[in-house]
């Protein structure tokens, strides 16, 4: 019924199911997830990530670095498309630019961006965009170093519907995390309302960011069902419909093999 397009399970809570993984797989399964895509940001994990898409057939895999990573293995062109010729591996990312902490690596990051841009054009694989405090820069970058048929999602997106509308118009969806559903939420809120819901994905982000009701505790693909709630509250329609279209919005963009 949901798909949590954007997790990552090889970073989650497992302490209270007795058979690790599993545990919160079955938990999603029986929360209504159908399928989720376990998010890279490093290439240090990257075989826990790929792993676990091999492990369940319901799980998918992305390969990049994290605009926040600072150690470890830098990514190039060649890497990144060795490890998304794996058929599980259906997107590039995420990627991007987060300036939030300042700008000290505002080249290093615009440069590891492209990179990214230039191996989904490769590969033909759309790519997951993390971007915080640096709109400008980063649909410029998408612009001019991506490819607009293959397009990709601003992930857990909070920034303002100028933005979005944006990207919309270089073929990118928007995801929604459970910040939606924060009570200080309400300029994203708006967001969410003008749009339009072909163009709309939902996520945890887990272990990450854990929507109300379950703010403050560790997030998990199961609760990918609260951001679909409060988005069909938003858009006036019941949640059955929203599981059903972000769906369809998940495999008309992440296109596989397997």
């Amino acid at each position: 019924m949901f798909v949590d397009s954007h997790c990552h399970l090889d970073r989650l809570k497992l302490d209270k199911y007795d058979t690790g993984l599993d545990g919160a797989i079955d938990a999603a399964g029986e929360a209504g997830v159908t399928e989720m895509l376990c998010v890279a940001i490093d290439l240090e994990n990257i075989d826990k990530v790929i792993g676990a898409a091999e492990r369940y057939e319901n799980v998918f895999a992305s390969v990049g670095v994290h605009p926040g990573t600072d150690v470890g293995e830098e990514p190039t062109v060649e890497r990144l498309l060795t490890l998304a010729d794996h058929p599980k591996v259906v997107a590039i990312g995420e990627t991007g630019l987060d300036y939030y902490y300042g700008e000290e690596r505002k080249a290093e990051q615009q440069g590891r961006f492209a990179i990214h841009l230039h191996a989904s054009k490769a590969c033909k694989k759309p790519v997951i965009v993390h971007t915080r405090d640096a709109r400008d820069d980063t649909l410029a970058i998408i612009k001019k170093e991506g490819d607009i048929n293959i397009g990709g999602v601003l992930h857990c997106f909070t920034e303002n519907w100028d933005m979005a509308k944006r990207a919309l118009d270089l073929n990118y969806f928007i995801s929604f995390s459970g910040i939606v559903t924060f009570k200080n939420a309400e300029e994203l809120r708006s967001v969410v309302k003008n749009v339009p819901l072909d163009r709309i994905l939902i996520e945890t982000d887990s272990p990450y960011l854990a929507p109300v009701p379950y703010r403050g505790k560790p997030n998990e693909p199961k609760y990918v069902s609260e951001v679909a709630r409060c988005i069909a509250e938003l858009k006036g329609v019941s949640i059955e419909h929203i599981a059903e279209a972000t769906s369809q919005n998940y495999r008309a963009l992440f296109k596989r093999t397997q």
